[in-house]
């Protein structure tokens, strides 16, 4: 079996408006391109192109998602509101998430790579699988769009395939350098959904993602929210995977693992303050291939989130694939030994303390099994 490669030209189409770094337009905010724009994505595809890897690729194009998945998610009513907007002059799907007509349809398809992703590894069709979608998902909420996500697209995937009976357990690992809010809210009182989400401490959005948010009911101890403070580097990455993520993972036994694949950590981002390169993001793939090989036969899929570095983001994207893929095509990246070099790269004093009081409280408060976790928080 091969490693899946879907991708559509329409999810390239779809256009925020000229927003540029803002929330919206004003009066002193000089028209510029959105920071969430098509660039950083095709000029990934492109890389793949021109380095030959997609050759190694099996390339899929999936229908869009269909209105019964989506609205396994979403609301009749928000559904309705995006669909009223996108007929009109566009709008405003909720917080930040502006779009013009049009839209709609790149983000259906931007699901529907999602689900087409996740359906292939669930039933043994590919090895696993990278999703390069757009608009990105992982902010978005089942009534309202967050963060330049209008739909969904890692819980329309998820519940789709749950429903089809593919899967039952599934972890979703985010790394996007902000919460991924919408799987929180998506799972959080399911029990057989772990999501982690490692992010910027107070970036985005600034109401969610505190080490305190467990879950609640049946799913309290199947949401685990890895704040890390600004700057951090490789060595605190590192260590949050070995420490946490993957211990995290294993614990719960899953039979699918899910990446919402933002690449904002990356040195180069604008949106972000974190310090990785493309090797880091490389070797954090390698972890999860080797983690899935043991646990759940390699069932991996990655869905691209955000990532404002146009320049950057293609050699990260890259990195992933190819740890993905097992490909020997491997890129030279001019900026990966000057990012290692920069200061502070080294795990931290306090990082290392942060993570090593979460990872007591953690593990100390929820049983370390693939079965329910504990209900109950001991301090």
């Amino acid at each position: 079996m091969s490693t899946g490669f879907f991708w559509h030209e329409r999810c390239f189409w779809h256009d925020p408006g000229a927003i540029g770094v803002f929330a919206s337009t004003g009066e002193y905010r000089q028209p510029q391109a959105a920071s969430e724009s098509p660039e950083s994505k095709r000029r990934l595809k492109n890389l793949l192109e021109v380095s030959g890897l997609i050759d190694e690729l099996q390339v899929v194009k999936a229908p869009p998602a269909p209105d019964e998945a989506l609205q396994r998610f979403h609301t009749a009513d928000y559904l309705a509101r995006l669909q009223a907007g996108d007929a009109a002059q566009g709008g405003d799907a909720g917080d930040c998430a502006p779009y013009l007509p049009g839209s709609l349809a790149a983000a259906r398809q931007s699901a529907g790579l999602a689900m087409g992703a996740v359906t292939a590894v669930a039933r043994g069709e590919l090895r696993n699988a990278y999703a390069l979608c757009r608009p990105p998902g992982h902010h978005a909420e089942a009534d309202q769009g967050r963060g330049f996500c209008l739909l969904g697209n890692i819980p329309v995937a998820v519940l789709q395939a749950r429903a089809q009976g593919l899967v039952k357990r599934v972890a979703i690992l985010d790394w996007d350098v902000h919460h991924g809010n919408g799987q929180q809210s998506a799972f959080y009182d399911d029990p057989e959904v772990l999501t982690i989400s490692v992010h910027q401490d107070g970036n985005y959005p600034l109401e969610t993602g505190a080490f305190e948010e467990f879950g609640s009911g049946d799913g309290r101890g199947t949401n685990l929210n890895l704040p890390l403070p600004p700057g951090c580097g490789l060595g605190a990455y590192d260590y949050a995977m070995q420490t946490l993520i993957v211990p995290a993972i294993e614990a719960f036994a899953p039979d699918m693992v899910i990446v919402a694949c933002g690449y904002d950590a990356c040195a180069k981002d604008p949106l972000g303050k974190m310090m990785l390169n493309s090797r880091a993001f490389g070797d954090m793939t390698r972890a999860l291939r080797d983690l899935t090989a043991r646990l759940c036969e390699g069932r991996l899929v990655f869905i691209h989130e955000g990532g404002y570095s146009e320049g950057y983001v293609p050699f990260c994207g890259h990195a992933v694939i190819q740890a993905l893929s097992g490909s020997r095509i491997a890129l030279p990246d001019p900026q990966n030994e000057e990012i290692a070099a920069w200061g502070y790269q080294d795990l931290q004093s306090h990082q290392r303390q942060l993570m090593d009081d979460w990872r007591r409280r953690w593990f100390g408060s929820f049983k370390s099994s693939g079965e329910t976790h504990d209900a109950s928080v001991r301090s």
